[in-house]
């Protein structure tokens, strides 16, 4: 995985806040230093497609979900925040959208 090479330590998998409550879902959550990102993985069949997947209503949930789990865990207060998008095309191209929203 992109992020793992680069530094980043994968700390949540599948984060999800209120079930039923449309509250949001974050893909994966990582950090490096001083710095968290919140990443939304977009799967198509071109990278234009998998751009377009990401609506507003969707970044609010995510923004929801990450005001959430910085909420629950202290240790995360003063780091800067960031939400990538990783867009991916089959069979095997990515690209890493930093700060896509």
């Amino acid at each position: 995985m992109f992020y793992r090479l680069t530094g980043y330590e994968i700390v949540e998998k599948n984060y999800i806040t209120g079930r039923g409550t449309h509250a949001g879902e974050i893909d994966f959550i990582a950090a490096r230093g001083r710095t968290i990102v919140f990443v939304e993985v977009k799967k198509r069949q071109n990278l234009e497609a998998a751009s377009y997947a990401l609506r507003e209503s969707q970044k609010q949930r995510i923004r929801k979900a990450a005001e959430t789990y910085l909420s629950r865990r202290p240790q995360y207060q003063n780091y800067d925040v960031r939400f990538d998008a990783v867009l991916v095309r089959f069979p095997c191209f990515i690209k890493v959208i930093r700060n896509a929203f």
